[in-house]
Parts: structure tokens; C-alpha cells; sequence
């Protein structure tokens, strides 16, 4: 029932707008019923005959029909851009005047050659006609129109507006609310129908921890939603052409010309190689990661052992992973190391590093003749990382 009334509120429109619309209808229903614009149909009288208060109940009804069209029109004109708007606007008003142009030749025909009754039939048909093609023509050339050379006044502001969707992935990961929270995410965050179908999936699926993903993504969701400095929209638009979520949030950014948000590793590559800007959270994680230079004391707890011989591993707070050469015997323990060297990967960031003592007794037992044995064992060590960075590499690949 919870996770019911998240998905109901996404749709809720503000009050003052319901309330504006609801006593829009309740007026032209009651000008319908006061003024009965149907009382002298006689088509209409065939079917009730001439009661007056059926025929006001009627006109009534007929009222609430047009006021609920007029509602459904402005609903879809929110939608569209300043341009469509005025190339709309501009080609009805030159199909209306080609319209009555075109009328007022048919009305100077004599009566004998085109009937009264025709006459009318052929001007309301043409200025519909004319007026509906002007309409739809204007409403698809307006992206061509500059409105630079109009005046500023006439200058679309949300053109250019700065769309962000977000994936499944984020939103169930939780971050981007805290992101968002602190200001740093800003424009308007998209939340498509079809992702939104998917999370409630996850929310009722039988495994016990997709459910619970499911719930948390939703529950990030309705965190964002009563952030009232953020700009949340649920958008409709949909591709039943096309299978996968995936390709449906690339089509959709590329409709937008929005960016997308995601911790996805294969929808990152896929949607730059289709031309989408991708924010990737993990990507902002490791920027923000503190800075470690080689020859840095260290503190850490070595956790486990490492693919190679003899090393071990351990995780810093934020998750980087510390490789540590001959600590093997200190797992479950923790160690001072010295950094020796740091690698970022499409994975994060990892750091390399060798024992305090060790690190100590190499500085001072160098000399000459050591030289190129160091170097033997700096090529070793360089070859061990590539090794652990390929491995994990395809790791991710693979997942």
C-alpha cells in the first residue's frame, strides 16, 4: 500500500491548477445550462421532444465536453516549445484567412448555380480544413523559426533546459539523493514511466533482495520528490518499439537532449558511443577520493591475501583497494605501509604499497651495486599490478 502511494503521487498535479480547471468545466456547464444553445435544434427535438429541462441538461453536458477538450488541449500545449507554439499559432491564422478568402468567392456564386445550404456547408468545411492544415504545418516548421530576430521577449528559455535522467541503477544505489540534497545536481531530474515500471518490479519480485532494492530505490525516490529545491518530473514518453531499458533511456535522452545519470559500467559505453552524455556516480566517487602520493605513510587493515605471492589486501573507508607486498602474515592484523605507487582504473582507484620496515631497510641498504637489482624488482612489481589490473578489468567487463 506504501509503495502504491509513492507511484499515485508522482501523478498528482498541483491543487490551485485542479482547482482552476474544475471550476473552468463547472462554468461552461452552467452557461450551457442557462443559455441552452441546443433549445431550438430541431434534430435534437425529434429524439426528446421539447422538454425545456432535458434540453438545459443537455447544453449543460455539451459545455462540461467542450471545457474538458479546451483542458485536454492546454494539457498537450504545456508540452510543446515557445516555436511550436507561435508556428502553430501564425499557420492557423493564415489558414483561417485563406479560408475566408477562399468563402467569400464561394458566396458571391449565384444561388441558382450552388445551393444556400451548400454554400454554408462548403465556408465552415473549408475554414475548418484550412484552418486545421495551417495548424499542423505551422506546429512542425517552428523549430525553423529564430526568435532571436523577434526580441528578447519572444526568446524561449526552456529550450535549452538542463535534463538529467536518471537510471535504475542510481536511484536504487541512494547517492543521488545525498548529491542532490547538497545542491550540486541541479536542473530537472527525469524519471521515466518505464523505469519507474521497472522499480516497482523489483519491489514485488520473489527474492528476498531484489525486493528489498526495490523498496530502497523507491523509498530514494520519494526522497527527491518532497525535495522542495528540486525540479522532479515523471515523464509518459515511451518507445514499444524497443525492448530494452537501455536503449529506451538512450532514445529518450536523445529526444530530450538530456544527460544521463547512472552507475551502469555498459550503459556508460554504450550511450557515449550513441552519442548520449552520461554522469556516471562512481565516476564522481573516485574524483573525490583523497589524493595519495607515492612515498606516503599509510595505516591500514589487511583483510585478506592477494592473487600474488605473498601479498595482502586491504580497503580504505571509501572502498579503494591497498595491495600490500609481503603482508600475507599479517592478515586480520593492521599494518603500516608506504605507498609505492597509484593506479586508476575504469574499476576506481588502487593503491600499491609495501611494509614501513620494508620500506625503511630498502633506503638504507641501496647503494651502487644495487642499482640494478632495484630496478629488476621495480619491473617485477610494475608487471604484478598490470597483472591485478587486468584481472579486475575484466571483472567488470563481465559483470
Amino acid at each position: 500500500m506504501e509503495r502504491a502511494d509513492i507511484v499515485l503521487r508522482f501523478y498528482q498535479v498541483k491543487p490551485d491548477v485542479i482547482i482552476i480547471r474544475l471550476g473552468f468545466i463547472a462554468l461552461l456547464a452552467l452557461g450551457g445550462y442557462l443559455l441552452n444553445p441546443l433549445s431550438k435544434s430541431s434534430h435534437l427535438a425529434e429524439f426528446i421532444g421539447d422538454d425545456v429541462r432535458t434540453k438545459q441538461l443537455i447544453s449543460a453536458g455539451f459545455g462540461a465536453m467542450v471545457a474538458l477538450m479546451i483542458i485536454g488541449f492546454e494539457i498537450r500545449a504545456r508540452r510543446a516549445s515557445l516555436k511550436t507554439l507561435i508556428g502553430a499559432a501564425v499557420g492557423s491564422i493564415m489558414g483561417i484567412v485563406g479560408a475566408y478568402l477562399i468563402g467569400m468567392l464561394i458566396s458571391s456564386q449565384d444561388i441558382n448555380t450552388v445551393p444556400g445550404e451548400l454554400k454554408t456547408f462548403l465556408t465552415i468545411a473549408l475554414a475548418f480544413f484550412m484552418g486545421y492544415i495551417g495548424l499542423m504545418l505551422g506546429a512542425a516548421k517552428g523549430d525553423y523559426l529564430d526568435l532571436s530576430a523577434l526580441g528578447g521577449i519572444f526568446s524561449d528559455k526552456n529550450v535549452k533546459r538542463d535534463y538529467k535522467i536518471l537510471d535504475t541503477s542510481v536511484i536504487i544505489d541512494g547517492r543521488i539523493a545525498d548529491v542532490s540534497e547538497t545542491g550540486f545536481l541541479g536542473g530537472t531530474l527525469i524519471i521515466p514511466h518505464f523505469i519507474l515500471a521497472e522499480l516497482q518490479q523489483v519491489a514485488d519480485s520473489a527474492d528476498s533482495s531484489k525486493r528489498q532494492r526495490g523498496r530502497r530505490g523507491l523509498d530514494m525516490l520519494q526522497r527527491l520528490r518532497n525535495n522542495s529545491n528540486l525540479d522532479v518530473q515523471l515523464v509518459e514518453t515511451d518507445f514499444p518499439g524497443v525492448k530494452e531499458v537501455d536503449l529506451k533511456l538512450i532514445e529518450l535522452g536523445k529526444q530530450l537532449d538530456a544527460v544521463i545519470v547512472t552507475n551502469d559500467f555498459n550503459l556508460n559505453k554504450v550511450s557515449q558511443l550513441r552519442g548520449v552524455s552520461v554522469l556516471n556516480i562512481n565516476e564522481l566517487a573516485n574524483a573525490l577520493k583523497p589524493v595519495v602520493l607515492p612515498g606516503e605513510a599509510m595505516r591500514v587493515f589487511v583483510l585478506k591475501e592477494g592473487k600474488e605471492y605473498n601479498q595482502g589486501v586491504a580497503y580504505l573507508d571509501d572502498g579503494t583497494m591497498v595491495v600490500v607486498d609481503n603482508a600475507r602474515h599479517l592478515i586480520g592484523k593492521t599494518a603500516d605501509i608506504a605507498v609505492t605507487s597509484v593506479l586508476q582504473t575504469t574499476a576506481g582507484k588502487m593503491i600499491f604499497g609495501r611494509l614501513w620496515e620494508e620500506n625503511i631497510e630498502a633506503h638504507e641498504n641501496v647503494g651502487i651495486h644495487d642499482s640494478r637489482s632495484m630496478g629488476f624488482r621495480r619491473a617485477t612489481r610494475e608487471l604484478r599490478q598490470n597483472t591485478i589490473l587486468e584481472d579486475i578489468e575484466k571483472a567488470g567487463a563481465g559483470s
